[in-house]
């Protein structure tokens, strides 16, 4: 599907980018480059054999590619063990490779230790997306490095839902708080923003956030023109969808749902055949509003039985008297396993198991995970939320199926939204320059700063419906 909005300097509009040295680059070399700089970003850190295992490009081309990153300022390389701790790299776990069989980054090194070691291929921690949730309590902006890092947040909190300008000015508040705590050298990419309900895909207008109460509501345009950097919003379910199966619970699995619960109810996302499903226009996946409870509570949306009606964390949170944002005192207290507690798990239990049922009858993942409060509310019942799916599940569609609690825990969309903030520069990484600021800028055939336009020149962004991340062949433009 193509996007409405374009770029100036887009590079998948273009037919060449500007090279180190200015010449014109044709696009086999750039989308090369992309190539490698995506897998340093995804799977790394990650050595140059394997990086040149990996892509079946020749070794000169790798190490010739590997070194503009590095000029660029990208990715550094390092002697094999060497370097720090990968603990907060993008990477595979130790001994795994991104897909999850086949040899992994030191396998790729151990066949190339019979000459030399393999330099140790690094995404820069200090090229960095801002990734921003956007909640009824709270506005969260974090700064994301390219190796996967978390390298600061910031949370302004509220007693009510805030209004989309009132989010625009909070979060453009935020970044210049963290930008100007933060160390120097920050090359600030771009922006994702997160946000709990139906966003248009053509340009980024919030259609239908109903815990937050926008209607129509511009967020990625008035945000780039407040912030001069590229925005991109989505859907937040859709954010955490394409971040666990890039680094989480669902790594490397081609067919995944994910569900999300938190403050602004249950979001939905699904990965189908390695793609997001975004639909017609980037509104799939509202697995939240699936209907599971035929005498059931009417819903915001109109509708009665909702599963987000039927298993909720304001009711969870009310009969066992946490904080609604301490997932490890909900933990807690549902150990003690209170009967009026296990009433209420009881229920959402079956809400829950009946609407993936339906999810998995439609879309057959190998993989359902399960986030936010719902990731609680699975590690307490253990085994019982899979049973109840099986039992109501055709045997051949729970064959291969999985349940699992999100690996990347609070995290989990903001870096997803990472992702989204990353788009431009992992399309194309010789389209960013830096300027004083520390913001890095898209720059178009002739060297200028290419803004974020509509086709009748207003900003904006577009939303992505968590296909930032996708490969670069899988990926719709």
């Amino acid at each position: 599907m193509t996007e409405a909005v374009g770029r100036g300097g887009d590079a998948a509009g273009r037919d060449a980018a500007v090279g180190r040295a200015g010449a014109v680059r044709p696009p086999a070399v750039r989308n090369n480059t992309a190539r490698v700089l995506r897998l340093v970003h995804e799977d790394g850190p990650i050595t140059r054999a394997e990086l040149t295992r990996r892509t079946g490009l020749n070794r000169s081309t790798t190490l010739a590619i590997v070194g503009e990153l590095v000029e660029r300022g990208l990715v550094h390389e390092e002697a094999a063990g060497t370097g720090p701790s990968t603990g907060l790299s993008a990477g595979p776990p130790a001994g795994t490779s991104a897909s999850g069989a086949g040899p992994s980054a030191a396998a790729g090194h151990s066949a190339a230790s019979v000459g030399r070691p393999s330099p140790v291929v690094r995404a820069s921690a200090d090229v960095v997306a801002v990734a921003v949730t956007v909640e009824v309590d709270a506005v969260t902006v974090a700064l994301v490095g390219l190796d996967g890092s978390v390298r600061d947040r910031a949370v302004a909190t509220s007693d009510g839902p805030p209004t989309a300008a009132e989010a625009v000015e909070t979060i453009a508040v935020l970044l210049d708080r963290l930008v100007s705590a933060g160390s120097g050298g920050l090359r600030v990419v771009g922006i994702g923003v997160a946000v709990p309900g139906t966003v248009r895909v053509e340009d980024g207008v919030v259609r239908y956030a109903p815990h937050l109460g926008w209607h129509d509501e511009p967020v990625a345009g008035p945000l780039a023109a407040r912030t001069g950097l590229p925005v991109r919003a989505t859907n937040d379910a859709n954010t955490g969808a394409w971040a666990e199966r890039l680094y989480g619970s669902g790594r490397g699995v081609d067919d995944l749902i994910y569900l999300n619960g938190g403050a602004s109810g249950i979001g939905g996302g699904v990965i189908s055949a390695a793609r997001p499903l975004s639909g017609a226009a980037g509104y799939a996946g509202e697995l939240g509003h699936t209907f599971v409870a035929a005498n059931g509570i009417r819903c915001h949306c109109g509708a009665v039985g909702c599963l987000e009606t039927e298993a909720s964390r304001d009711d969870l949170v009310r009969v066992t008297g946490v904080a609604a944002d301490d997932p490890e005192a909900l933990a807690a207290v549902l150990a003690e396993r209170r009967p009026e507690v296990e009433r209420v798990v009881d229920r959402q239990v079956a809400a829950l198991a009946t609407a993936l049922r339906n999810a998995i009858h439609t879309v057959n993942p190998e993989v359902v995970v399960l986030g936010g409060f719902l990731g609680v509310l699975f590690d307490h019942v253990g085994d019982r939320i899979e049973t109840a799916v099986r039992e109501q599940s055709m045997s051949a569609m729970t064959e291969r199926l999985r349940i699992a609690p999100a690996a990347l825990g609070a995290d989990v969309l903001l870096r997803g939204a990472a992702e989204i903030g990353f788009r431009d520069l992992l399309r194309d990484p010789t389209t960013i320059s830096t300027n004083t600021s520390g913001r890095a800028a898209a720059t178009n055939t002739s060297g200028r700063a290419a803004a974020t336009t509509t086709t009748s020149g207003r900003a904006a962004a577009t939303t992505t419906s968590g296909r930032a991340a996708a490969a670069e062949e899988a990926r719709p433009a």
